[in-house]
């Protein structure tokens, strides 16, 4: 049977934008400033959030994807976005994902999970990136809650947190910025998480000081930096939700052209994830099918062969 269209209001209604006065351009030197970009661009994000789109796991995945990357510098490795998406999808059942694949899993596990986290949450997440445990760790949850409680600002409560982190370890930093995106969503009061800040890093604007140096968690210009990077990720963040939104209108616009038994669950799981093999089987889905399918979903525009090659191929929105 093929699967009926969803209502046009579950994937169908205008995506919020930041405005371009919201977005930095150039370096900002004035922290007043920088705060007032973030929060306006946190308004139009939370927007989107709220909203919660029937697209939205595929882009909080798509998100974290972005951010597993931007960490790849930090942990001393050079995969990209494709490279990491190679690395979780072409897996064969059972193996290990190594240690790119850990921090992805690391990310998708904060896309993919309700706020906040606990205690062995944390514990879990430390390991998928590499990060050895120290027991001050442990009180971040609780000094989190505090802080979401007391009603800073969320950029505010993401710096503090992550400087918390560095000044526990200094080697931590890749966990400073996983707690920090986790604790703006927090405070934001958002059902789950978006990175959002992290897929920022490599970004030039987050460069201050004379010698264009990237602020560091346990560095002064830090929380001037979370600022610029909240209004940055927010705004990108924005502007990748538009496109998703477009490419899940056009897949529900073709869903009565399909003829597959097993059309509904592929539907679920391009807008639930960042990407899906090419090579999907499930008990009513065959490989031979699975390809066919996604054939006819690329020739119909409703969604993209994400990996460039003839073979091994990955599809999403």
């Amino acid at each position: 049977m093929s699967r009926q269209p969803e209502p046009a209001s579950h994937i169908s209604f205008p995506v919020p934008r930041v405005p371009a006065w919201a977005t930095p351009r150039a370096r900002i030197e004035d922290p007043v400033e920088a705060a007032f970009m973030a929060g306006s661009a946190l308004n139009a994000l939370d927007n989107l959030v709220q909203a919660e789109p029937a697209w939205s796991g595929a882009w909080r995945h798509r998100l974290a994807l972005k951010a597993a990357s931007a960490c790849m510098t930090l942990i001393g490795r050079s995969e990209d976005e494709a490279a990491l998406r190679d690395v979780w999808l072409l897996r064969q059942p059972g193996d290990e994902p190594g240690p790119a694949g850990n921090v992805l899993a690391a990310w998708r596990r904060l896309a993919s999970r309700l706020t906040p986290p606990g205690v062995e949450d944390l514990q879990a997440v430390a390991a998928l990136l590499g990060v050895g445990w120290s027991d001050g760790f442990a009180e971040l949850i609780d000094m989190a809650r505090d802080e979401v409680r007391a009603g800073a600002p969320a950029p505010v409560v993401a710096a503090r947190i992550a400087v918390t982190v560095m000044r526990e370890d200094p080697k931590a930093e890749v966990l400073g910025w996983w707690l920090a995106d986790c604790a703006l969503s927090w405070r934001m009061g958002w059902r789950h998480a978006v990175p959002i800040m992290t897929t920022q890093i490599r970004a030039p604007l987050l460069r201050s000081g004379p010698e264009g140096r990237r602020a560091r968690p346990d560095s002064d210009a830090f929380e001037q930096s979370v600022f610029i990077a909240t209004a940055l990720g927010a705004a990108e963040a924005c502007r990748l939700a538009a496109d998703i939104a477009a490419q899940a209108e056009r897949l529900r616009a073709v869903v009565p052209k399909l003829r597959s038994r097993a059309a509904g669950e592929v539907i679920d799981r391009l807008v639930g994830d960042d990407a899906v093999s090419g090579m999907l089987t499930s008990k009513s889905l065959s490989r031979w099918a699975s390809r066919r399918l996604f054939d006819r979903l690329v020739e119909l525009g409703a969604v993209r062969e994400l990996s460039g090659r003839p073979t091994f191929r990955i599809y999403g929105l």
